[in-house]
């Protein structure tokens, strides 16, 4: 199982930094240089994956706990190495502050879209637009498919979540398709919003260190060219490809997702029905048949009807018949709903 191999990855690791470790304190030569220096680098990277990924995968953590055990972690490392001070922490908060920021009002922004559609009856028209496409779920799959990705030109991965993916499940969860794995695919297709041009983020996170202007390399001393816009631009499209070839295959071959996931339970609603009638007249003994007044149900022999007053005053009231109040009588209520009556004629 995954978290079995998580365990023994952990342990194999732990082994080796303890061998590391003495080997640097001790000198017993069992490492070499280079061995002993690859150790200490790679160890700390692969404390911090499994600090984010390992703990999810063995349960120990949520997503959202083992992201900030990770945040923590490499808040630890890098002053640990002297590479992070209060200058770049404050840098670093501020930037995380603008971008939350920046998915709040972008939250914000589809919330409100989600409300005024809704209130136009925007959901009943996209149902009927896609459920009446040729080809059933391929077609209805390959039509979404093209829109995200034409789409991711122009929105990112978080506008793309936040306003369109809510619109399509209702429609997948009725055609048939399993959420997870339309969801899945749907996020696969969104990844190439980062390296779309003119908008990916990638992209511009690229532009932000490709050199703008020639250099010469400090190494080789050769004359660098600079890399412009367009050169980034034909570099991310094989990139593109490959996403759109993960899309094909998904399609094609979805137990990739589905096969590890539990079979749904079928649950008939009439067998449940009947057993909790059966348990609500076992425990009551006909709950909601006895009479609330105390009054004998079928007149007890030696039983007489009340004499009126003899001075002219209003009779009391009798108490009412056995089973009156049998439409407050949950098991018969249950029962009625369960089977309704048929149409009158």
């Amino acid at each position: 199982t995954d978290e079995k191999i998580v365990t023994a990855m952990c342990g194999g690791t732990f082994i080796a930094f303890v061998i590391a470790s003495l080997n640097r304190v001790f000198k017993l030569g069992l490492l070499s240089k280079l061995a002993e220096r690859v150790t200490f680098v790679l160890i700390p990277p692969l404390l911090l994956i499994f600090l984010v990924l390992g703990t999810i995968f063995l349960g120990i953590a949520t997503p959202t706990e083992g992201g900030a055990m990770g945040a923590m972690a490499a808040l630890v490392m890098g002053f640990a190495r002297r590479r992070l001070n209060m200058d770049l922490l404050k840098q670093a908060l501020g930037s995380t502050t603008k971008l939350a920021s920046f998915v709040m009002f972008i939250m914000i922004g589809a919330t409100t879209f989600s409300l005024v559609f809704q209130a136009a009856d925007g959901p009943k028209w996209v149902e009927h637009l896609l459920t009446s496409l040729p080809g059933g779920q391929v077609g209805f799959l390959i039509v979404v498919n093209i829109m995200i990705f034409f789409l991711a030109f122009f929105l990112d991965y978080f506008e793309l979540s936040f306003i369109v993916v809510p619109l399509l499940g209702p429609v997948a969860e009725k055609m048939g398709i399993d959420l997870i794995w339309f969801g899945v695919l749907l996020a696969v297709n969104m990844q190439t919003s980062f390296m779309h041009p003119p908008f990916g983020f990638a992209l511009f996170f690229l532009r932000s260190v490709a050199p703008e202007k020639q250099y010469v390399d400090r190494i080789t001393h050769k004359v660098i060219e600079p890399v412009t816009t367009m050169q980034i631009y034909r570099g991310a499209v094989p990139f593109v490809l490959i996403q759109l070839v993960m899309v094909g295959v998904l399609i094609a071959f979805p137990g990739i997702v589905t096969g590890a996931l539990d079979k749904p339970v079928a649950v008939d609603m009439n067998k449940v029905g009947d057993q909790m009638l059966e348990q609500l007249n076992d425990a009551g003994g006909g709950y909601g048949t006895e009479n609330p007044f105390g009054a004998p149900e079928g007149g007890e022999e030696g039983s007489a009807a009340p004499e009126a007053p003899k001075d002219g005053s209003q009779a009391a009231p009798e108490a009412p018949a056995a089973g009156a109040y049998g439409s407050d009588d949950p098991a018969k209520a249950l029962q009625d709903s369960l089977n309704p009556a048929p149409a009158a004629k």
